[in-house]
């Protein structure tokens, strides 16, 4: 198993949602991967934790991620945080993303949930990527 290329890969998913104009737009440029310090917009996206499982064979090292991308809105009603969710999945499923570290096989939709929460609606995106971690 190889986890080398688990920062490669967040670092690409970051710059494929704050590189889409419409998710941006929707967002606000809200956009996180550690929430900043201090009040955050009424409705901002975080990049959260993974799972990652072996996918290594004899031709080399890999690992299947799965992780979440997060809207989150303290705003009344899904409608606006199911707006924005639906950008990040046009943004991110198939998306032919270039890693500095390994190389991105397939990235896709999982699934979705969308809940509320203390303080307002939260919608958590699922991708599951397969990265082959080569590191020539």
């Amino acid at each position: 198993m190889s986890y080398g290329s688990t920062a490669a890969l967040q670092q690409a998913v970051y710059a494929a949602l704050t590189g889409d104009a419409e998710v941006q737009t929707l967002s606000g440029g809200a956009i996180y991967d550690a929430l900043p310090p201090g009040p955050v917009p009424g409705l901002y996206v975080s990049l959260g934790p993974e799972q990652v499982q072996d996918r290594s064979d004899k031709t080399g090292k890999g690992a299947l991620h799965d992780f979440p991308v997060t809207v989150v809105t303290t705003g009344a009603g899904f409608q606006a945080a199911k707006t924005l969710a639906a950008a990040i999945s046009d943004a991110l499923d198939e998306a032919g993303l270039t890693l500095a570290r390994g190389r991105l096989m397939r990235l896709r939709f999982l699934r979705a949930r969308a809940r509320r929460i203390e303080d307002g609606r939260e919608i958590e995106i699922w991708f599951r990527a397969r990265v082959d971690d080569a590191l020539s």
